[in-house]
């Protein structure tokens, strides 16, 4: 433990590289949030329609779905810093198309799910790029602090992100997308300044024939297994943030700015929660203590789920987010120690799938139940499965509850 203690958040954040990263992972983070509120807000005023909400979810996920393999091998065997900005500099050429259209008025549904299975496409090869790149540019004993320090970065973009799409898209749909441009556009050029401290190049380079090493691998790690299922299955059932347009709107009498507003309490209350992680990390039982995390993100759904004040919406949304902070850090860390480097590409590329299913399907889920039950009856139900799925996979992955250290 020692290592970790040496390596400190100020001895971090006076690493060039580390700041650089930082920054091209908020500004691409903030980019997509901003996004999110507008193309959200966007549908929903053209359609009237949860499921159409929900069709949003879907059409995001199923690029991951369908290039996983080929994503996590072409990490593992290009440059990770090269993937990012291509994917970053396409995320910026497609987010040009949509304020071209807001701008000029023909902007339609269509457009805009075309969009989103651009920008999911993108997503498939970035996210697993970042998530292998941390490790390289972290001083050895060091991750656990490093990922809080990252997700409180990405956190702090998405307190601003809904509220600035929110805000913007107030003033002018277009607006949004424009914003989106310039935040692509730095963050590419931040990822090209960094200076790996490690080796980036992995110890037998990935081969066409082990595009499906990664599954192996996982299904031989239980501790992994039970990490990734239990994201995917928690906030498949648990992810409220599809209803956020109809909370916003019709429950909590609100407009676009209300909505960026409760998009961005659950990053708050990350963001307190990573100042906290950042100095003191989680020593001892970090298994328990993320299951701990996953029943208070389900409490907090149910809570949020049944208010109709504005004020307790928010704080269960921040609560919400705390939770989920201290999950995430616990399972990005376990993963990624638990993987070898010339691994990571394959690995996070499947860890990725399940991250992008918990929270796309999650949005399809939510929509489609919305539609079924009633707004509040769906998000209840959804804070009462993720409760279940974590009390279920304590019982199925010992190993993981009984996880004591991670460095």
């Amino acid at each position: 433990m020692s290592s970790i203690t040496s390596a400190g958040a100020g001895t971090l954040l006076r690493q060039g590289s580390f700041i650089f990263f930082l920054l091209s992972r908020s500004l691409s983070r903030l980019a997509s949030l901003v996004g999110i509120v507008a193309m959200g807000w966007q549908i929903y005023d053209l359609t009237n329609s949860a499921f159409a909400l929900g069709m949003v979810g879907l059409v995001g996920f199923l690029p991951t779905a369908v290039l996983v393999f080929v994503a996590g091998h072409a990490v593992d065997r290009y440059e990770r810093r090269r993937i990012m900005q291509a994917c970053q500099l396409a995320e910026a050429l497609t987010t040009v198309f949509l304020a071209w259209g807001a701008f000029a008025g023909w902007l339609t549904v269509f457009h805009i799910f075309a969009a989103t299975l651009v920008l999911g496409t993108t997503a498939a090869f970035e996210n697993p790029a970042t998530a292998a790149l941390l490790p390289l540019i972290t001083p050895q004993g060091s991750l656990q602090r490093a990922t809080a320090l990252s997700t409180g970065a990405v956190q702090l973009a998405t307190i601003t992100g809904p509220a600035l799409g929110g805000f913007a898209y107030a003033i002018s749909p277009g607006l949004p997308y424009a914003i989106m441009v310039l935040f692509w556009l730095l963050a590419a050029l931040f990822i090209g300044a960094i200076r790996l401290a490690q080796s980036a190049e992995p110890k037998g380079s990935a081969t066409p024939g082990d595009l499906f090493s990664g599954v192996h691998f996982i299904r031989e790690n239980p501790s992994i297994l039970g990490t990734i299922s239990l994201d995917l299955f928690a906030v498949l059932f648990g992810g409220v943030t599809a209803l956020l347009p109809i909370y916003a709107r019709d429950i909590l009498m609100t407009g676009p700015f209300g909505l960026g507003v409760l998009r961005a309490a659950p990053a708050i209350g990350a963001l307190v929660m990573t100042s906290m992680l950042a100095r003191h990390t989680i020593r001892r039982h970090v298994g328990l203590r993320m299951f701990q995390a996953v029943i208070v993100f389900g409490v907090a759904t149910i809570v949020f789920s049944l208010s109709h004040w504005m004020w307790l919406s928010v704080l269960a949304l921040a609560l919400l987010g705390a939770a989920d902070n201290v999950s995430v850090v616990i399972r990005f860390s376990l993963v990624q120690l638990s993987t070898p480097n010339e691994m990571r590409g394959r690995v996070g590329a499947v860890n990725f799938l399940f991250i992008n299913a918990s929270n796309n399907l999650g949005q399809f889920e939510s929509g489609v139940t919305a539609a079924l039950f009633g707004t509040v009856p769906a998000a209840v139900l959804g804070g009462v499965a993720t409760v279940a799925v974590a009390l279920l996979w304590m019982k199925l992955f010992p190993t993981l509850r009984d996880v004591d250290r991670l460095e």
